[in-house]
């Protein structure tokens, strides 16, 4: 089904890689001419992808706007959306202009080459979660590695180098081995259409070692513990802009290929090593809320609450429950905002002072009130504070955990103290105390760009977590057709033992 015939999911795919050919044409003196050219690209890419959100329907589970054409042999040209992924495309494009306008003052080296290197990664994002063929969904997934690559290594902090080579090693190694189980699976189904896999029975035993291959790719790239660690440094080192996306979109591919891969695909696998994940769950929301306690860096505090929501979103998937998994898309699309929010957030500040060293500041709020007041709405949706998108997704996780194991339920509550605990305590330090510094004296409110950045992200995170419907009314039946086949293949498996 494609909207009036166009292939709206492939104009929504390329259209920033068209507009990336147009700004590598423009002279590279015009930057005001590629900051529009970009900004307007991204612009109407969110305007189309509003098509698809508007023309998708939420009561049928399988694929839309399918997309098929003959390309490498047995390898075809897929795209199609469900109810799992559609959002995720809105969540993409709709970011992607926010960070070229938080971009648009504080980028002033090469600005040709970093919009280019945006609008292909925006290609690259978005097909990710278009992607119906296994070797198609390989070459988005990796690709979106080189421009993550260059936009740390060369517009980032003073150790970007180091930042951004262990981005791209720790994320590649995960994704190789990811690579040979796909070869696998095709060598076992004789096909690389996703849509067929989601049919296939693969053995059980065969299904532990797949799932171990995709868990190492997606473990990386969530990132859950213990394979976080490049998640810190990379946030740390990166522009303001690629943390907005680090945060808002890449780290939810993990999520979205536990949900498009690991569970249904392996069913017996999920349920044998979900204990696992709980494990590994639990120690990610409790350890990491203890070291973001500690942090001196804004930036690196942000990143390390990052893991630990992400940790609750791992808990939601692997309870193989409608709440469960309707919590975690939730939380991914709700960090998404608000974690994205907090970076732009710090590089406000950054962009005036050149230091994100906590200590740095303080007493602000008699110099920004109006961003103090933005910074306190997204600091209590990090929180999880009820009222916020923030609060919706963590309390299904937890919801649905406790009807699985109540100690796990119990051990990761514990994070939602902690993240008060530091994210408040980051709150008063920065924001609250006596205006000593004589560098703060001479600050100025957010600006009317600033305002135009934020106010959009302040407005959905607040409407979606009093009115979470929009969002769960779309995953529900593709969720709920998830469950039916991991219930019906763990029974099948049950009886054949």
């Amino acid at each position: 089904m494609n909207i009036a015939g166009a292939p709206i999911l492939s104009i929504v795919t390329f259209l920033p890689l068209a507009g990336a050919l147009f700004v590598a044409l423009l002279s590279r003196e015009a930057v005001q001419n590629i900051r529009y050219a970009t900004l307007w690209t991204t612009l109407i890419t969110f305007a189309i992808s509003l098509l698809i959100w508007v023309n998708f329907d939420p009561t049928t589970p399988g694929f839309q706007f399918v997309e098929e054409r003959a390309w490498l042999g047995p390898i075809k040209y897929k795209m199609g959306v469900d109810g799992i992924s559609m959002l995720f495309v809105i969540l993409t494009t709709f970011l992607m202009p926010l960070c070229i306008l938080a971009s648009w003052e504080s980028v002033e080296d090469r600005v040709k080459e970093y919009m280019i290197a945006f609008l292909v990664l925006e290609a690259l994002m978005i097909g990710v979660f278009c992607a119906l063929d296994l070797v198609l969904f390989y070459l988005f997934f990796e690709g979106g590695l080189i421009p993550m690559f260059l936009i740390i290594g060369i517009w980032g902090g003073a150790r970007r180098v180091y930042a951004s080579f262990k981005f791209f090693l720790y994320t590649f190694l995960g994704s190789v081995l990811m690579l040979l189980a796909m070869m696998a699976m095709y060598w076992q189904a004789g096909t690389t259409d996703i849509t067929v896999l989601l049919q296939t029975k693969f053995p059980e035993n065969m299904q532990l070692w797949l799932w171990l291959a995709f868990f190492a790719s997606f473990a990386v790239k969530m990132p859950m513990w213990p394979v976080h660690t490049w998640l810190p440094d990379a946030h740390v080192e990166a522009p303001t802009a690629g943390s907005v996306i680090l945060a808002g979109v890449l780290l939810k591919m993990g999520g979205y290929g536990f949900l498009r891969f690991s569970l249904p695909m392996f069913p017996d696998a999920s349920a044998t090593l979900a204990p696992l994940v709980f494990a590994l769950s639990v120690v990610a929301i409790v350890a990491t809320s203890l070291i973001a306690l500690v942090q001196e860096d804004i930036k690196k505090l942000i990143a390390y609450s990052s893991v630990a929501h992400m940790g609750f979103v791992t808990m939601g998937i692997f309870t193989f429950s409608q709440q469960g998994i309707d919590g975690a898309i939730f939380q991914m699309l709700s960090h998404g905002l608000i974690a994205s929010a907090l970076f732009l957030c710090v590089g406000v500040v950054y962009d005036r002072l050149h230091t994100r060293e906590i200590k740095a500041y303080g007493g602000i709020v008699e110099r920004m009130p109006i961003y103090a007041v933005i910074f306190l709405i997204f600091t209590m949706g990090n929180v999880g504070l009820p009222g916020t998108s923030g609060f919706v997704g963590e309390f299904l996780t937890l919801l649905s955990a406790f009807k699985v194991n109540t100690y796990v339920a119990f051990f990761a509550t514990t994070g939602v103290i902690l993240s008060a605990a530091y994210a408040l305590y980051l709150y008063r330090r920065v924001i609250f105390g006596p205006l000593e510094k004589p560098s703060l004296k001479a600050l100025a409110d957010v600006s009317p760009r600033e305002l135009a950045i934020l106010t959009p992200l302040v407005v959905l995170s607040i409407l979606l977590g009093f009115y979470p419907a929009p969002i769960l009314d779309v995953t529900a039946v593709s969720v709920k057709a998830l469950v039916t086949s991991i219930e019906s293949a763990n029974q099948a498996a049950a009886l054949a033992r």
